[in-house]
């Protein structure tokens, strides 16, 4: 009681009536604790319909960027993530201060006072936590909700000796521009790739070889220094396999389970799949519209909450897909075996009962835990070509009529509709590259993405019928700041952006209709793409702006997600679709455990940050694999876009084969070039030349580093030059370890519309 007197008297006065803004927002950055609607009313003495205007007040600030977060805890717009992964990187008067991971908003990082619990172990510099953000009156303070792995980028690299003969590291990082001195060589030997841990508190100290890896360029080396660098677990502990291999033994029972194995339904995926998680069926229901079935993998039968599995399987958070690898979230014996859908094999699904009108519009659901046996294991290609081939069999020609339906309604809908095409890298059998290719996209793709939408689309709103809890896929609208930045750059180009109007996926789908120029149209799509929000996974429902829908849900894709896992445990408890309980010393229940249902923001936070990790993983290893693909190719003119423009320079892709590279202003010759932010361009002050992203031009590769996956451009002609640094590209003509076509495929295809973590996270979006 004492206690909350002293709060009470701390707590700034402020005069009564309906706030200003700015007394808001000054409010919530003096508090001595949260500060949400229920503090902001007390603090202005606001009753009844004033509280009501209130809450209307604080969702205008919210989408004018002033303010962030939610009823219960606001914060300053422009400030730190409620959740967000931290860097111990001082220890001060015995308490830790930490530094925002990531950080892309204007301004230095902000330093945060770490606010430990009682019996936790000290945190130490270098340390990295997952912690939620608090701003008070005497700055940011945090509260570590889990510790991290360590992250190792700047301590793998490839051992170099200098003149005298002293052992480098040369990192693998790009974004790591100096070498370390290696104070422990242990049993490495130069060009070798090490992984290394620092010695002493100071960088200058150097670090020491713990693992050596071996040949940096050899097949299949750039997967395993993402997993590294990224601290990706990959290997299984002995109680899950233990665990896993117990599942496995699980009774099938037609008795308890629905019996779909009558239906001939199948499984359409990439061709080199190597996990097979969801298969489809539809069949005319005589009232013009279709009668379907998504049959899921059943992962919550094998993989029950607390359990060894559960818990490594949480921790990685999703599978993470590599050229020549998969790091599974389960064991292979689950993932690649009795959890995935193969042809002629009984199989445990989920299943998705759909009615689809006429219209194409799911007017009815209904989930059950089945057993199936898959008709077909059918690859993209080979069932389009049946297809188009104009005769093709009942089972697929019945999907695509029930697709037809669906695309139609998704038209109505209008999603966001941006070309982002995926790279593709092919290996041999001896894993040497054979080819890189933007990834062809199929109606067969739409097909199965458009069945994957509305199957997720109906577990959300299943849930929310029973007031159930649901791990949302989650799409906000760009933010008043960001269209406040693309109205700017718009501006720039003689087109107008009106922000009283509402901002819909729409309005981004005409706007880039109306222009017939396709240059044009490239360069407004990626200043669209820049003003999306990432997605993420959360319990509270805010729609998915992207595809353009007000609940949504993962649901299709249990063997590589975990959110995707947490929605069939609910569907589980809210449907009563528990199986009778095994008898093999597996955890008893398949439904949510009661301290999942109270922790799934903290549960969903982690797995949003496993997923970005994922992500950057494998976007390092494909830019690894183009730079090999191109490090016999320096010196050649190349055909490439710009993507991107900063003060230091501009960044550009190649047409058709993707990697981005920098040209350095630094190489534009002695002309001075100014840097013009709103247009996104450098113009150069006396000659007028202007570089601004979209534009396409003939770029000279000046180098291409395997290890780092950096690659830099010249202009042809240009009187700058630049000077390789890091690792040394083998000599034009000496072998370098990969093996390919002489020239990158060109492709012209219209690019892949979902891309996982982006603006559309969809049910599909596999990457194999």
């Amino acid at each position: 009681m004492q206690d909350k007197k002293n709060r009470a008297a701390k707590r700034p006065q402020h005069a009564q009536g309906m706030p200003s803004r700015e007394q808001i927002v000054r409010f919530i950055q003096t508090a001595d604790g949260p500060a949400g609607k229920r503090e902001i009313a007390r603090a202005f003495g606001l009753k009844g319909n004033e509280k009501i205007a209130l809450k209307s007040l604080l969702k205008d600030m919210a989408e004018e960027g002033l303010i962030d977060g939610s009823k219960t805890a606001f914060h300053r717009m422009g400030g730190l993530p409620r959740v967000t992964v931290l860097k111990v990187v001082a220890i001060t008067d015995g308490e830790a201060v930490a530094e925002p991971e990531s950080w892309e908003a204007e301004g230095e990082r902000p330093r945060l006072v770490l606010v430990e619990k009682k019996g936790q172990a000290a945190l130490r510099r270098g340390d990295r936590v997952l912690a939620r953000t608090e701003e008070g009156p005497k700055g940011w303070r945090a509260f570590p909700m889990k510790k991290l792995p360590a992250r190792t980028e700047g301590l793998m690299g490839v051992v170099e000796l200098d003149g005298a003969g002293k052992p480098w590291l040369a990192p693998v990082d790009k974004r790591v521009r100096n070498s370390a001195p290696i104070a422990d060589l242990g049993e490495a030997k130069p060009g070798e790739l090490v992984l290394t841990e620092r010695v002493g508190k100071s960088e200058r100290s150097g670090v020491k070889v713990v693992e050596v890896v071996g040949d940096p360029l050899a097949p299949r080396s750039f997967s395993l220094i993402a997993i590294a660098k990224h601290g990706i677990p990959h290997i299984f502990p002995d109680e899950a396999i233990a665990e896993a291999n117990r599942a496995v033994d699980l009774p099938l029972n037609p008795e308890t389970r629905e019996d779909l194995r009558h239906l001939p339904i199948v499984a359409i995926d990439p061709a080199d799949a190597r996990d097979h998680d969801d298969a489809i069926w539809a069949e005319p229901n005589g009232e013009g519209g279709y009668r379907a079935v998504v049959a899921i993998a059943d992962v919550s039968y094998y993989v029950r909450p607390g359990g060894a599995l559960d818990k490594e399987a949480r921790k990685r958070g999703n599978s993470v897909y590599f050229p020549d690898r998969v790091v599974p979230m389960l064991p292979e014996v689950l993932s690649a075996d009795v959890c995935s859908l193969v042809e002629g094999e009984d199989r445990a699904a989920m299943a998705c009962h759909l009615t689809i009108s006429p219209q194409g519009k799911v007017t009815k659901w209904r989930f059950t835990r089945a057993l199936v046996r898959i008709a077909h294991n059918h690859a993209y290609e080979e069932a389009q070509a049946a297809v188009d081939a104009g005769n093709p069999p009942e089972h697929l020609a019945n999907l695509w009529g029930a697709w037809k339906l669906l695309a139609a309604a998704r038209a109505e809908r209008d999603p966001l509709e941006l070309e982002l095409p995926e790279r593709q890298v092919r290996l041999n059998d001896e894993g040497r590259i054979e080819e890189i290719r933007l990834r062809e996209r199929l109606d067969a793709h739409r097909v199965v993405e458009d069945f994957m939408i509305a199957a997720n689309v109906a577990a959300a709103r299943a849930l929310e019928a029973k007031t159930a809890p649901v791990v949302y896929r989650v799409h906000e609208s760009p933010s008043r700041e960001k269209l406040l930045n693309l109205r700017d750059y718009l501006g720039t180009q003689g087109r107008k952006l009106a922000l009283g109007q509402v901002i819909t996926p729409g309005l981004f789908n005409r706007m880039l209709k109306d222009i017939a120029d396709g240059a044009e149209r490239e360069l407004v799509m990626e200043a669209v793409l820049r003003t999306q929000m990432q997605a993420f996974y959360g319990p509270q429902n805010a729609g998915h702006f992207g595809l353009a829908l007000a609940s949504y849900a993962h649901f299709t894709s249990p063997i590589r997600r975990y959110a995707d896992l947490l929605v069939h445990r609910a569907l589980v408890d809210a449907y009563k679709l528990e199986q009778p309980a095994p008898r093999n010393g597996l955890p008893e229940t398949s439904g949510l455990a009661d301290r999942d249902r109270q922790s799934l923001s903290q549960i969903s936070d982690a797995i949003s940050q496993t997923e970005r990790r994922a992500m950057e993983a494998e976007r390092d290893t494909i830019d690894r694999y183009v730079a090999a693909w191109l490090s016999g190719r320096v010196g050649e003119t190349f055909p490439t876009r710009i993507t991107g423009v900063q003060g230091f320079g501009f960044f550009a892709t190649i047409l058709g084969l993707g990697g981005d590279g920098l040209v350095p202003v630094s190489t534009l010759g002695r002309e001075y070039f100014r840097y013009d932010e709103a247009a996104h361009a450098l113009v150069g002050e006396t000659s007028g030349a202007r570089y601004a992203t979209g534009d396409r031009l003939e770029l000279k590769l000046a180098e291409a580093n395997p290890l780092t996956g950096a690659l830099k451009f010249e202009v042809p002609g240009s009187e700058g030059g630049i000077e390789p640094r890091g690792f040394r590209q083998p000599e034009r003509g000496k072998k370098s370890g990969f093996k390919g076509k002489s020239s990158p495929r060109q492709s012209h295809d219209e690019g892949k519309r979902g891309r996982p973590g982006n603006i559309r996270h969809q049910g599909r979006g596999k990457k194999r």
